[in-house]
């Protein structure tokens, strides 16, 4: 496999605006971990709970996936019209109102107001993907996997602590006469609330339209002077392209949010309490985003492709310990979900490092916001699926069936290495 690191070195032409955005959208991330982590954790059991059965258990991370491809068409135009800025706020507001609306359809206990909420609460999950491209948008190719990677393992902090406070945040519903699943509901709406507020009044300049500024003003300069335009056609041209890039990232959720999605339930089936499985998703979601740093510059200094690779042999790895494991280990079924959330880091860096590379900035927001879909697609199959196999057979056909597709990826890479 041939390295597809861009030859571009040069810093952002505003650094200290990139800097500033890369703060705020830290701390935007840091809170809408914790809202994102918080249903995960939860989702799951609390329709078991009020459905009374293991094959609709995987319906709610269907719904907040499906309910994420509508809102990443939604973010995506927004921000391609208006800027990231409106875009990404407008996102995180709507997964507030959608936790509020789950936490009422616990206290009724009513299911369709259940499916409706959960489906509004998965804007939260796409705007929270959304904002790794904000993160891109002024950095230079050969520094974007690394800034991808800073927004992205942001999210650690928020993701960690969010499943860590289900059993809390439970004590807390229950005495306020709330059921004790839809507890970390109440952390979920409150964490995407901030996150809308933060990036409405601080994401300034904002970065999508400071960057088709900018690209503008070197386009003008270029055209005065013909020599010059031959490198920017070059840095544009690079990257193998939109459709392998999105379907790293769409294999790679799709396998993740699967065996995810049924881990609690089976660690439920087990004995395990909350608290258990919480723990279980903490570490999950902390492998998903903590080892960013590393990742950006594993992609940036060895190329988008073999990272992308690593990506499908983690996920077999993940698959495998996921399906050897003992129901009663916490410690192996912890390793196995470390797995998965690296394995799915791999594929969303460099997947969106690719997307990036092959997208013109006039088109760009657009572009990435039809990926998000395919993505989301992908998970609410991945999320509908999980709870079906399941029942029908067992959680450790499941984990090794996505271990094994997530391995489809090394034969696109391959034939586009080839092709190059």
């Amino acid at each position: 496999m041939t390295s597809t690191t861009p030859a571009a070195t040069t810093t952002s032409p505003h650094p200290q605006a990139q800097r500033r955005i890369l703060t705020v959208l830290v701390i935007s991330q840091v809170l809408s971990g914790a809202g994102l982590a918080a249903g995960i954790t939860v989702g799951a059991l609390l329709a078991q709970d009020m459905l009374g059965s293991t094959g609709l258990a995987g319906v709610p991370s269907a719904l907040f996936t499906a309910g994420s491809a509508l809102a990443a068409v939604a973010v995506g135009r927004i921000s391609h019209t208006r800027g990231r800025r409106p875009g990404l706020a407008a996102g995180y507001l709507t997964g507030a109102i959608g936790s509020a609306g789950i936490i009422a359809a616990a206290v009724t206990d009513n299911p369709v107001l259940l499916f409706i909420s959960l489906f509004v609460y998965g804007a939260g999950s796409a705007t929270n993907l959304q904002a790794r491209y904000a993160g891109a948008d002024l950095a230079t190719p050969a520094h974007r996997g690394r800034a991808v990677s800073t927004v992205l393992v942001a999210t650690t902090l928020g993701g960690v602590v969010g499943p860590n406070l289900a059993s809390p945040t439970g004590d807390l519903a229950h005495a306020l006469g709330i059921p004790h699943l839809a507890g970390p509901f109440l952390l979920a709406g409150a964490a995407y609330a901030l996150a809308a507020l933060v990036l409405a009044i601080w994401l300034r300049p904002d970065p999508l339209l400071l960057a088709r500024i900018l690209h503008t003003q070197q386009t003008a300069g270029t055209d005065t002077a013909t020599a010059g335009s031959q490198p920017q056609k070059a840095t544009q041209g690079r990257g193998p392209g939109v459709p392998l890039g999105a379907l790293i990232m769409i294999l790679t959720q799709l396998v993740m949010v699967a065996i995810m999605t049924m881990t609690p339930v089976h660690m439920h089936d087990h004995g395990h309490g909350t608290a258990a499985s919480g723990l279980v998703i903490a570490i999950h979601v902390a492998a998903m985003y903590l080892p960013s740093p590393l990742t950006g510059w594993l992609v940036d200094r060895y190329g988008r492709l073999k990272v992308a690779a690593a990506s499908g042999i983690t996920l077999l790895a993940a698959g495998i310990a996921a399906a050897a494991a003992p129901g009663d280990s916490v410690a192996l079924l912890a390793l196995a979900l470390a797995l998965l959330g690296l394995g799915w880091n791999f594929g969303l860096v460099s997947g969106t490092a690719i997307i990036t590379d092959a997208v013109p900035l006039a088109s760009r927001a657009t572009t990435q916001g039809m990926v998000d879909v395919s993505i989301a697609i992908a998970g609410a199959i991945g999320g509908l699926a999980s709870g079906i196999v399941v029942a029908a057979a067992s959680y450790p056909l499941l984990a090794l069936a996505g271990g094994i597709l997530a391995l489809a990826v090394l034969p696109a890479i391959a034939a586009t290495a080839n092709s190059r």
